[in-house]
Order: C-alpha cells, then structure tokens, then sequence
C-alpha cells in the first residue's frame, strides 16, 4: 500500500486554519480569519474580526452604514491584528501570515511591525482601494512579500460525524 495522495498542501491546510477562524466571528457582513506559521509550518497564532476581550458583542453596533460612533468600525479588531496578538508569545519576526482577506493599511502596519515577512491571502476584494493601494505600498517598501494562495480544491467538508474518522 502507498501513501494517500489527495492530501492537502501546507498553503491549503493554514488558509482552511484562517477560514474556520473566521467562522468564530459574529460580524453579520464579513467574516475574516487569519493564521500565523513560523518556518517550521506550526500555528503560532490566530484570530478572526471581533470586539476586544472584555466587549459584550451584543452591547456594540454591527452596522456597516451611519453615525462613526453607530458603526462596528471603531471597536472591532480585524483578523490580522488578532492574530499577531494572540501569538503564543513568541518573536514573529520571519514568520507567514495568511488571511482570508487582503490585510488593510491599518493591519499592514501591525504585520510589518511584528516582523512577518509573507502575507498569503485568498480574497482581494479591495484591489484598488485607497486602503489597498497604501497597504501595498508598505509591504512593498518594508520588503515583505504577498501572494494569492493557489489551491488544487474548492472546497473541504468538516464533519463533527465521530463515524466519519
């Protein structure tokens, strides 16, 4: 008998890691989730959109539209963010980062910062974006490379079935 060969590859296995992240997160509109792994491929971090430790998600608005004040855009930390600070305590410096979403300038900043030298993301649904264009710009500039993880599968299928291992 020879080994299995529909395995997933390391960029399919961390972008899922992000994916299921994000389903952690209570946003209405957008879910996002993001994985940390260091140059050994292990998980160092992680993090999905969401209000601060501490924040009652149900005593804060989710609303995309209105009043600043009236929207989730003043108290919710994006993925990326989250990620790099629920890292197991450990210097970032060289590791990857992969998102689900293309980080904004705001994330940029905190991946540059902690050191991750890659960002592999799945969507770029802001190209072109002021936000896009600057994050861009930082990476470019600070050396740290980005790319759209390719994958061989369109989906997986999680199963919580005990029958189905």
């Amino acid at each position: 008998m020879t080994k299995r060969q529909d395995y997933i590859s390391w960029d399919e296995y961390f972008m899922g890691i992000a994916i299921l992240s994000a389903k952690r997160s209570k946003d209405p509109n957008t879910q996002v989730g993001a994985c940390i792994v260091n140059d050994q491929n292990k998980i160092v971090g992680t993090g999905y959109n969401g209000l601060p430790i501490g924040c009652n998600d149900d005593e804060f608005p989710w609303s995309k539209q209105g009043d600043f004040l009236d929207t989730k855009y003043p108290y919710v930390c994006h993925a990326e963010l989250n990620a790099i600070l629920n890292n197991i305590g450990m210097d970032l410096k060289g590791c990857k980062i992969y998102t689900a979403l293309f980080p904004c300038n705001e994330c940029t900043k905190a991946i540059i910062q902690s050191g991750i030298k890659e960002v592999v993301y799945l969507s770029d649904k802001y190209n072109g974006s002021d936000t896009s264009i600057a994050s861009k710009k930082m990476l470019g500039t600070a050396g740290v490379s980005y790319r759209k993880v390719i994958s061989s599968v369109q989906q997986l299928h999680l199963s919580f079935d005990e029958t189905d291992v």
